[in-house]
């Protein structure tokens, strides 16, 4: 297994424009593009600890996320490590 994580917390400035746009519905993108930025970090630091390990890669990629805060959150990517075996 390896994985790779980061903590995020959310930006006040971000939290008004959030709390607006919530009151006439729509995509939050403020919230969708901090995600995706944490996600892009996590699979990096795993795929590093994978290259670290001397792997070729990583199958079974997942997420999954963990308040540690009222204003934070962990998420975290992780699989299973794998070599490919050569002849």
């Amino acid at each position: 297994m390896v994985y790779g994580s980061t903590v995020r917390s959310k930006h006040l400035g971000k939290d008004i424009v959030v709390f607006l746009k919530g009151l006439f519905g729509g995509e939050l993108s403020e919230y969708t593009e901090m995600l995706e930025d944490a996600r892009r970090q996590a699979v990096r630091r795993m795929a590093d600890e994978a290259a670290r390990m001397g792997t070729d890669g990583v199958v079974t990629l997942r997420f999954t996320t963990t308040q540690t805060g009222t204003r934070a959150a962990e998420l975290t990517a992780y699989g299973t490590a794998a070599r490919i075996r050569r002849s």
